[in-house]
């Protein structure tokens, strides 16, 4: 009998790149391979590729490398977003084999017949507007968090980004496979699952294959407000115009769905938010964040905003940031500005110097700290409920609160995957929380 071949997996970029890399696992699975670590030796490596920042192509050279060191003679494949975008220049990549775009990467062992290696990068990639259908996937990193798709792609044109390009139009999956995924997810015992998608608020659109569709993400989040066997379920990020009242009121008073929100700003500057074409201004952004705080006073919200975009001076910058600072939000996710093929903005003038944006983007990520420490000040005192992770991190277990705090304390394994009420004490030297069990520690 001759050895099952063996694959390994290396995602980079978002949730949804995770959850996507989970549903060709599982392909490939289906077709009698072994699934071992990217760090092993493996016949073939499928890196999922991502396009949003700079860093991400870069790195995906030194991944190839990576994988060549355990197998020289290994079939290296790129999918994913970067692959849709320049497919030739990932081919051009020595010791790539294939490269498959944003329709073919879930029939990737269609293209495995042979899997001797090529002396140039063979491409499948569609042109963008082909894809137009959906495939669900959902993925599970640890036993205790899933993140499950529930729609792709995007009809907005914000002038610095690529994912339109990538991932192409705005569809959905239909509300009764995202329940069933939900079920299969909870009969496997993980405690949480996070939505995602490009754009989840957007969610109902191409239910149908076509822009006609019956279901909006408030049905969804309904729907999945009411499956037994999961205890926490939470929203990865959605956009300001699209969170809506209802969802927010929904959340406030579900058991299942957790008070964290994580809501993308990109600029405290109208002006700036105007050159992005964001479908907002900031008036709307302050409206969101004080009707979450309004019914769930204790609720985290992240931000996601970008610094550098051209024609944003001093003043602009200076702008965001103090809107920041006065803005009850708990922690920022930083973005330093680059230029990216093929958009509006790559095009225009006004370009900050990149020493400029890196010290932009220093300040705020010092103003994430700062923001982050006064929410978990803020959360001292108070009785929380806390999934437990499975790694073992020199020593401690590491958990997070339903919205969002970050504790540890000494390993057990028995707290793994488990949720345990606690009551949070005092912050440590290293900014992560501590606390007292308010029941006894018992295995679940």
């Amino acid at each position: 009998m001759t050895a099952r071949k063996k694959v390994g997996f290396y995602t980079l970029g978002c949730k949804l790149n995770f959850s996507e890399t989970s549903t060709i696992a599982r392909t490939f699975k289906n077709e009698g391979f072994e699934r071992v670590d990217f760090s092993e030796y493996a016949d073939i490596y499928v890196i999922n590729t991502c396009s949003v920042t700079e860093n991400a192509d870069k790195r995906f050279k030194t991944i190839v490398k990576q994988a060549q060191k355990n197998n020289p003679e290994a079939f290296i494949t790129a999918v994913g977003c970067y692959a849709q975008l320049k497919p030739q220049e990932l081919a051009n990549v020595d010791g790539v084999d294939l490269v498959l775009g944003a329709t073919e990467k879930f029939k990737i062992t269609d293209y495995l017949n042979d899997l001797s290696k090529n002396d140039f990068g063979e491409v499948h990639s569609c042109e963008i507007q082909e894809a137009d259908f959906y495939v669900g996937s959902y993925s599970f990193g640890d036993r205790t968090r899933a993140f499950l798709k529930v729609q792709d792609g995007c009809d907005y044109k914000c002038t610095y980004c690529t994912i339109p390009l990538a991932r192409g139009i705005s569809r959905s999956d239909s509300v009764e496979n995202v329940v069933a995924n939900a079920k299969e997810i909870a009969a496997k015992d993980i405690k949480e699952i996070v939505l995602t998608g490009v754009n989840i608020g957007d969610y109902g659109k191409g239910e149908f294959g076509n822009k006609r569709h019956d279901h909006t993400f408030l049905d969804l989040v309904k729907e999945l407000d009411q499956v037994e066997g999961i205890e926490r379920l939470r929203i990865s990020s959605i956009e300001p115009n699209l969170l809506k009242n209802d969802t927010i009121n929904l959340v406030a008073e579900s058991d299942s769905f957790v008070p964290h929100f994580h809501v993308p700003l990109q600029s405290g500057s109208n002006a700036i938010l105007k050159r992005m074409k964001r479908r907002y201004l900031r008036e709307l952004y302050v409206d969101r964040v004080e009707k979450i705080k309004e019914v769930m006073p204790d609720a985290c919200i992240g931000v996601d905003v970008i610094v550098g975009f051209p024609g944003e001076t001093d003043e602009h910058f200076l702008e965001t940031y103090n809107f920041l600072n006065d803005l009850d939000v708990s922690y920022l996710h930083v973005f330093t500005y680059s230029e990216r093929d093929n958009t509006e903005a790559s095009q225009m003038e006004q370009i900050v110097p990149k020493n400029v944006r890196s010290k932009r983007s220093k300040m705020l990520r010092g103003l994430s700290v700062k923001k982050r420490r006064a929410f978990y000040e803020s959360q001292i005192g108070t009785t929380r409920e806390v999934l437990f992770e499975s790694e073992n991190k020199e020593g401690y277990i590491h958990g997070f609160t339903e919205n969002y705090v970050k504790v540890k304390t000494p390993w057990n394994p028995e707290l793994v995957n488990t949720i345990q009420k606690v009551e949070l004490t005092n912050i440590g030297e290293d900014g992560i929380v501590r606390f007292n069990f308010q029941e006894s520690v018992i295995s679940a």
